[in-house]
């Protein structure tokens, strides 16, 4: 019902920036504003992690405590693409990010996500 593609990720230095976009592909009929989004990551050996997620209008956001002040989430529904602009970038933010999509999420944790893509990956080293 819905495909992924996220890109933007790569090798990026401790301090530096990236931004990452997912373009959401919808089946007719449907439009991304229907869909909560969110933007996970997981490290080797891992399970996914909440990094962001935004509301349908793109009107509220919620960030994982660590990436808060530092990465934004936003979204153009109209090119059905969410982005994740990642500044002040730490090697503990390696790892493969994810964009997930939800109806009507409780949270913004994995489990709450029904739809996922196949990710980008990030890796912040000197």
């Amino acid at each position: 019902q819905l495909q992924f593609v996220e890109s933007g990720g790569g090798l990026v230095e401790p301090g530096g920036s990236l931004t990452l976009s997912c373009v959401v592909s919808l089946a007719d009929g449907f439009t991304l504003d229907t869909y909560y989004v969110g933007w996970f990551r997981q490290g080797p050996g891992k399970g996914h992690e909440e990094v962001a997620c935004i509301s349908k209008s793109g009107g509220s956001a919620d960030y994982k405590d660590s990436v808060k002040g530092r990465f934004t989430v936003s979204r153009d529904n109209a090119k059905d693409t969410v982005y994740l602009q990642m500044n002040s970038v730490r090697p503990e933010d390696t790892g493969l990010y994810v964009c997930a999509a939800a109806y009507l999420p409780r949270s913004c944790t994995p489990d709450e996500y029904d739809y996922w893509g196949r990710g980008t990956q990030v890796t912040v080293s000197s």
